[in-house]
């Protein structure tokens, strides 16, 4: 079989009944979604039933929704993927798929990883209310509207940024770009992912961390955040994992790493995004290694909504697509 690496998406990439077409469908899937929605003791209900309808009572782009089902439906395609006998080379996760990516690895059990998940929307659903902003633009040309409020919240590809910060003074920064000629979209966000306003509530946060007393990882991930390798010291140090709401998504230097020479992944192997949206399969896609056959990239899921057999179908394309190798 084909050597893999499993790219978990974060914000941005939620949409209303993400995967639901699998829940009952496929078994491992099912036991790992319900694993977390019991670990929400609870709250689990509420959140499995605007889960699975169209219509959820707390929209699912809201922190408390998008946060914990990005976590939850990823970590559980991860356990689908382990089912059919693939060994990851290597796990990479962009903001919340690095938590789901680190509780595959073995760095968190699932239950400390749910609890420490909850405690940290729960917080962050505290901060001030905020957004992020996907410009097609490099780093230079937003500086101009670069502020202490608003920073670069992500770089997922060569012009492909994220800002992030409180309302006005991104929208504000929105105005400006745009009359600059520069293509700017709202990423589906209620809070300042990757930016100062969460500095405070991430900080409350690092109780929950330390007690879910983090390992190093058994499969090798490359950090979202530094770009490079995970190393036990950082997989293993609470403050690591609490600085992340505040700390900027490095994934396309993360995503240079995955298929630089010191890669884990042998040439030839493939990168599967393990969550909704494809949104990092199409950035990875522009990597030189990828353009130049030297990779392949496949989603998971669908690129966009499509119901149960949509769900079900792309699953089993990933699978045939990774035993013909």
């Amino acid at each position: 079989m084909t050597e893999v690496a499993l790219l978990f998406p974060g914000q941005g990439s939620q949409h209303v009944r993400m995967a639901a077409g699998l829940y009952g469908q496929d078994e491992v899937f099912t036991d790992a979604v319900d694993e977390v929605f019991a670990a929400l003791g609870p709250d689990g209900p509420a959140i499995r039933a605007d889960w699975l309808t169209d219509s959820p009572a707390v929209p699912l782009d809201h922190v408390t929704r998008s946060q914990i089902l990005l976590f939850t439906v990823g970590h559980a395609l991860g356990r689908m993927i382990l089912s059919w006998g693939v060994q990851p080379a290597a796990l990479l996760g962009h903001s919340v798929g690095e938590v789901a990516a680190a509780t595959l690895a073995g760095v968190f059990e699932v239950r400390a990883a749910t609890e420490l998940m909850w405690r940290r929307v729960q917080e962050l659903a505290a901060a001030p209310a905020g957004g992020m902003l996907a410009v097609a633009a490099t780093v230079e040309d937003v500086a101009g509207v670069l502020t202490d409020e608003v920073v670069i919240g992500a770089i997922n590809a060569p012009r492909q940024l994220i800002l992030s910060g409180p309302e006005q003074p991104l929208a504000e920064a929105s105005a400006k770009l745009r009359a600059a000629g520069r293509t700017c979209l709202r990423v589906p966000a209620t809070s300042a992912f990757h930016s100062p306003a969460l500095a405070d509530a991430a900080a409350r946060c690092l109780p929950s961390v330390a007690a879910a007393q983090p390992s190093p990882p058994k499969i090798p991930m490359i950090s979202g955040y530094t770009g490079f390798r995970l190393t036990d010291t950082e997989a293993t140090d609470p403050a690591y994992w609490a600085s992340h709401p505040v700390e900027p998504v490095r994934f396309w230097p993360a995503v240079g790493t995955l298929l630089g020479p010191d890669s884990p992944l042998a040439a030839g192997g493939v990168l599967v995004e393990t969550g909704p949206s494809q949104l990092l399969a199409k950035a990875a896609r522009m990597h030189p290694a990828v353009r130049a056959g030297e990779a392949r990239v496949v989603g998971m899921l669908p690129a966009r909504a499509g119901g149960p057999e949509a769900d079900l179908a792309a699953v089993a394309a990933c699978r045939e697509t990774l035993a013909a190798g």
